[in-house]
């Protein structure tokens, strides 16, 4: 069995149009026909399916608590996860100096050839195999995601806790961003005065650090 062959079946589809699944492995270090246009369709494919999924499962959930959970589904982190668990880096077409520097295990690029696939499986298909995309590649987060902590993000859970304890809000600061400007990956410092607690956390953006700091603090204080 190809290599390809072995990737259509974690994906759980068979393309019928063997370029588009070339393109939505192919980064734009490689040439001009590279995947950042089946990129951008796989998102909006990637948040309709989540969200159907998340109305079926939590129907007492409100819109603002349903957007929460699909954030944290569909945020950077957890599709670069999903790209690895694929085997995605071994796929991936890019030029040599990109591939040098290790750009095919960099978590932004497993994140946007992943979504490029489920575009791809999308023009290749329609919505259904695309759907069962998503759920093949998803599905395990999706089952695992928790209403009582994943509604709230790490930041929010964090600042409640520490007004629940009568104790100051969290600060965060960025100490650190390496990277071209288009892939820039951001190192952010949170700390907790009145505890004397660090903890810091990356990623594509200043926003994504700051909940992965969040987080590593949570972790720290067993919230």
């Amino acid at each position: 069995m190809s290599r390809s062959a072995r990737l259509e079946d974690r994906l759980g589809h068979r393309f019928r149009r063997g370029e588009l699944l070339e393109q939505a492995l192919t980064h734009r270090s490689f040439g001009a026909l590279h995947n950042e246009r089946l990129e951008f369709l796989g998102d909006g494919v990637l948040g309709c399916v989540i969200a159907e999924a998340l109305l079926e499962r939590f129907p007492q959930l409100s819109e603002g608590e349903l957007s929460r959970l699909r954030a944290s589904l569909v945020c950077g982190e957890s599709l670069a996860a999903a790209g690895a668990r694929l085997g995605l880096a071994e796929h991936l077409r890019m030029g040599a100096g990109e591939a040098a520097s290790g750009g095919a295990h960099r978590p932004s690029i497993l994140a946007d050839a992943l979504e490029a696939l489920y575009g791809a499986v999308f023009l290749d298909g329609g919505y259904v195999p695309a759907r069962n995309a998503v759920l093949a590649t998803l599905g395990d987060a999706l089952e695992a995601v928790d209403e009582r902590t994943t509604a709230k993000d790490p930041k929010t859970r964090l600042q409640e806790a520490l007004q629940a304890r009568r104790q100051g809000l969290p600060r965060y600061q960025v100490v650190a961003t390496r990277g071209a400007a288009h892939e820039q990956v951001f190192e952010v410092e949170c700390s907790i005065e009145a505890l004397g607690m660090q903890a810091r956390g990356s990623g594509a953006s200043r926003r994504a650090a700051e909940q992965q700091a969040a987080e590593a603090l949570l972790s720290r204080l067993a919230l």
